[in-house]
């Protein structure tokens, strides 16, 4: 009897090892790891570069923002410190390239106008029906908290937009409609290659290739998620110092006071 008990909770404790372990192989076999890039903003140190912050919001307009939105930026947060900082003036200049819906006016009609900074980025699409309907059912994420919301987000995302492959795999049949990309969930995405050769025209001489708007855009999307990591990384600096100092004179007035008792 004592045995036949012993054998039903060592069955039951290999089930639920395998019950556990298999979503974890499963992780593991999903695809390869994440390109490793050596990011400004990483380590404590770490800062935003303002060129590629500056490039990175070019290819978002030019690329991104057809199908996905950043709702939680404004236009002025453009020229905010330690963002790409532009002038006040190229800010209204890239706000006032957006049409905005407004009002109702006077008469209690909607009407459009051109953006202000205060505005927060114009969305691609009035609702998100109307987003579905634009890319055959599925719903393009809006942007904002992308870097955050993805695990080794940097990595991942830029390993995404530079790992398609045109042709799969043998064996590997595609969906109608679906792009190859080995570091996507199921290594089937519907979005197509958003990025080619100079698909962006840069005016700093920085080489349009695939690989320098790829980090350029995530870098922008890594700001846009965290604005103020470097006012976090400056203040976290100081208190560290102001740490030391206190550590030290603490230890100084103990010593002092100690050695008054022991005479």
């Amino acid at each position: 009897m004592f045995r036949s008990k012993i054998a039903v909770t060592a069955l039951a404790l290999a089930a639920l090892a395998a019950i556990n372990l298999t979503p974890v192989a499963a992780v593991e076999a999903e695809g390869p790891a994440n390109k490793k890039l050596d990011w400004s903003f990483e380590g404590i140190f770490g800062t935003y570069d303002r060129g590629s912050l500056q490039r990175g919001y070019r290819v978002y307009k030019e690329v991104c923002a057809s199908c996905h939105s950043m709702n939680l930026l404004s236009y002025r947060n453009l020229s905010q410190p330690g963002g790409p900082e532009f002038t006040l003036e190229q800010v209204k200049a890239l706000a006032a390239e957006f049409d905005v819906q407004d009002g109702p006016n006077d008469e209690g009609e909607m009407f459009e106008r051109a953006g202000l900074p205060s505005d927060r980025f114009v969305s691609p699409f009035p609702n998100e029906e109307a987003a579905r309907a634009s890319n055959g059912g599925a719903l393009p994420p809006d942007l904002s908290l992308i870097v955050k919301a993805r695990k080794d987000g940097p990595n991942y995302l830029y390993s995404l937009l530079t790992g398609y492959e045109e042709n799969p795999p043998a064996g590997v049949e595609l969906g109608e409609g679906m792009n190859y990309n080995p570091y996507f969930t199921g290594h089937q995405i519907a979005m197509a290659p958003p990025l080619s050769e100079e698909a962006v025209e840069y005016t700093d001489g920085t080489k349009p290739s695939v690989e320098n708007l790829s980090k350029d855009v995530v870098m922008f999307l890594a700001w846009a998620a965290e604005p103020k990591l470097e006012e976090r990384k400056s203040l976290g600096f100081k208190v560290l110092i102001y740490l030391i100092i206190l550590a030290g004179l603490m230890y100084a007035a103990n010593k002092k006071l100690w050695s008054r008792i022991k005479h």
